[in-house]
């Protein structure tokens, strides 16, 4: 009760903590999607709207990304919308929520650890208290995570942290009670908190395994050094149950990571990476440092999502950072090992986040710098500062002279000064980075400015100008870096745009949009997106080059790179574009060739129903059939592939009769449109025989 008493202005606190955070972030929720925004989001509605039970699991078994497609993550963008397109505004609110969520649940598992720890000192556990309710206030207003927090997709990384709070916390009181002799109690939480919430991580994203290894990281860490010893037998059981639910789980996740790294070394990694894993792992620590460098030397205004402008480690001495970034990161893992006995938050913070970093910053192909990764592991980053500003000193033991000089008025009132000020410094921060996600323009020229070597934040900018009305600026910006970078595909393009805008597109302009499209790695969706527009305004174009004879020949040169077409889909992706070229000169002959070939790279329903609809679109019904009784062939001969969320939404589908229904309305309704064709015997014999 005395402590009950004591604490509970912390807890206002918290209060304050949450909506100032809240009011430090309000300028962002104006903000629009960006990016991956619109690869992932228009699931929404892309077999119509989410109103049924049917329409939920086609949904829900949509997604692409991890082997487990993240349904999770996917079920909760439903709470903002059920069809596309969609506000904005509800998805980045909730997002905004999720994360004052978890600031929430963080502090209550540095108070519920500070209670285990403390229980015999009332002070003490005051004193942690409000050191929990400042950690949470420190990782709640850190400005690096409002690209995780506005940035609607990346609730994919919000979720698992909230799991992973939640799995710590029932982790945490399941070992409490089962070590003060509670065995069915004690062993349900720790189900509940390591088992159960690692897959509700997981299924948000890949990174919810490393819950078990996190868990341990404080159990060997904090818990068993600070705290008193269980008697052997309950300690024994105890030790049973951390390894079924703790070390097993850690165990199979370090044996895939060094799988993945074992095939990375033999077998090479992805052709869209233009690194080897090799340099990966180099390159890496000196990542890892820029992500510790923005974690405790706070700016209003990071790199933001562009990280192509990261360049790979080729050795030790190239880029000369590389080396030294190694050592140091060596350097802080060593140092929190050794001191985890005088210094258990210092050790457990780091170790943490070493830890929280090691699926996304080790073994797996991804690319090499994302903002976001820091969102879990940071999440006792800032807890051994905020034990020293509120004066807990027992915690991390010190001399004797610097625990005298702690008890000092004047050092006192220096700390929790800070403690008040470094919060409110980090809320003014989070502001101005909020604003900058409220205005589109303004983060477009800005990204550009901080990323003047990152091809993507340049054509980001450049597109910006553009649909401003300013094609002249967009392409001053691009032309320099042209001349830098000729085999950059999206500065060519958007160069190329850029000038048709205005006009003309020059030779020199010409010549490198060919030569980039043949040496270029794949840009992702860029290729599809860019070539589908100039199609679309190909029967007025805006300059000379715009029309369906120059985008046949750049489609061509993409078709001739071979590190483009070595990648799954891509070839499919430029022969339907050809197909659609072929159809907008009225040649439904060659158009559906294009669709034969496009389809026959990979068979499925989407591609061959929208080629066969298109076909029909525009007068030429006898041949969408064709196409469709070409798909039926591919189908019949392609083999089921390993099990994923792809198969296991192929199989739904199948179940519930989708594409069936689909196909037969198709074909109804082009068979339909083909009767009213004039006769062509030898076509329509074709067809029948078909």
């Amino acid at each position: 009760m005395i402590v009950r008493n004591r604490t509970w202005p912390a807890y206002v606190a918290l209060l304050i903590v949450l909506a100032l955070c809240t009011l430090a972030y309000r300028p962002g929720l104006r903000g629009d999607f960006v990016f991956d925004d619109y690869a992932n989001l228009p699931a929404l509605g892309a077999m119509g709207p989410v109103n049924s039970s049917a329409a939920l699991v086609r949904y829900l078994t949509s997604g692409s990304a991890d082997p487990t497609g993240r349904p999770l993550a996917m079920a909760s963008f439903l709470i903002d919308a059920r069809d596309w397109p969609a506000d904005p505004y509800s998805f980045k609110r909730t997002n905004l929520i999720i994360h004052l969520v978890n600031g929430a649940l963080l502090c209550w598992f540095l108070v519920a650890l500070g209670r285990l720890i403390r229980r015999d000192d009332e002070q003490a556990i005051v004193r942690s208290t409000w050191a929990a309710v400042l950690t949470s206030a420190l990782w709640l207003m850190h400005p690096l995570f409002v690209s995780t927090t506005m940035y609607v997709v990346q609730r994919e990384a919000m979720l698992p942290a909230f799991f992973t709070l939640a799995g710590l916390l029932l982790w945490l009181r399941g070992r409490t009670l089962l070590l003060d002799g509670r065995h069915c109690a004690g062993a349900l939480l720790l189900i509940l908190g390591l088992p159960a919430c690692t897959a509700l991580g997981t299924l948000c994203k890949a990174n919810g395994l490393l819950l078990p290894a996190l868990a341990l990281v404080i159990e060997y860490v904090v818990l068993r050094p600070c705290t008193p010893k269980p008697s052997p037998a309950t300690d024994k059981r105890y030790r049973r149950w951390l390894l079924m639910l703790a070390w097993a789980p850690a165990f199979v996740v370090f044996a895939y990571l060094s799988y993945q790294g074992f095939i990375g070394i033999t077998h090479g990694v992805a052709a869209i990476r233009p690194w080897t894993l090799g340099q990966r792992l180099l390159t890496e620590p000196r990542v890892l440092c820029d992500y510790l460098r923005l974690l405790w030397l706070p700016q209003p205004y990071s790199a933001g999502l562009f990280n192509d402008q990261v360049r790979a480690s080729v050795s030790l001495w190239s880029p000369r950072t590389t080396l030294p970034s190694l050592l140091v990161v060596l350097a802080l893992l060593v140092a929190s090992w050794q001191t985890r006995h005088r210094h258990p938050a210092f050790a457990a913070a780091l170790l943490f986040y070493f830890v929280g970093q090691s699926m996304e910053s080790s073994t797996i192909a991804l690319e090499l710098y994302f903002e976001h990764r820091n969102y879990v592991p940071a999440l006792l980053m800032f807890w051994p500062i905020a034990l020293w500003l509120c004066d807990d000193k027992g915690f991390s033991p010190m001399p004797n002279a610097l625990v005298r000089k702690a008890t000092s008025k004047t050092l006192l009132t220096i700390k929790y000064t800070l403690a008040i000020c470094i919060p409110l410094a980090l809320a003014a921060l989070t502001w101005a980075n909020a604003d900058l996600w409220g205005n589109t323009h303004d983060q477009a020229l800005l990204w550009a400015e901080r990323n003047p070597h990152s091809p993507r934040a340049q054509a980001y900018a450049a597109n910006t100008e553009m649909l401003a009305g300013r094609p002249d600026r967009a392409a001053s910006r691009l032309a320099p870096l042209l001349d830098e970078q000729p085999a950059e595909v999206q500065i060519a393009l958007n160069l190329f745009a850029a000038e048709c805008q205005m006009g003309s597109v020059s030779p020199p302009t010409w010549r490198h949009a060919r030569e980039a499209l043949r040496t270029t790695r794949d840009p992702g969706t860029l290729l599809a997106n860019w070539f589908g527009h100039l199609i679309d305004e190909a029967s007025q174009p805006q300059c000379p080059q715009a029309d369906l004879d120059h985008a046949q020949a750049l489609l061509r040169d993409a078709l001739d790179n071979k590190l483009l077409t070595a990648v799954p889909g891509r070839s499919q992706d430029l022969l339907n574009l050809l197909g659609r070229i072929s159809l907008s000169r009225g040649d439904a002959k060659q158009a559906l060739e294009d669709f034969d070939r496009a389809l026959a790279e990979q068979p499925r329903e989407p591609i061959a129903f929208s080629q066969a609809a298109l076909l029909g679109a525009t007068g030429h019904p006898r041949e969408g059939l064709a196409h469709l009784a070409t798909f039926e062939q591919l189908r019949a001969q392609e083999r089921p592939g390993p099990w994923s969320m792809v198969t296991l939404h192929a199989w739904v589908l199948k179940r519930q009769g989708y594409w069936e229904h689909e196909l037969a309305t198709l074909r109804a309704t082009l068979t339909e449109d083909a009767s009213a064709l004039p006769s062509q015997p030898n076509e329509t014999n074709k067809v029948h025989s078909s």
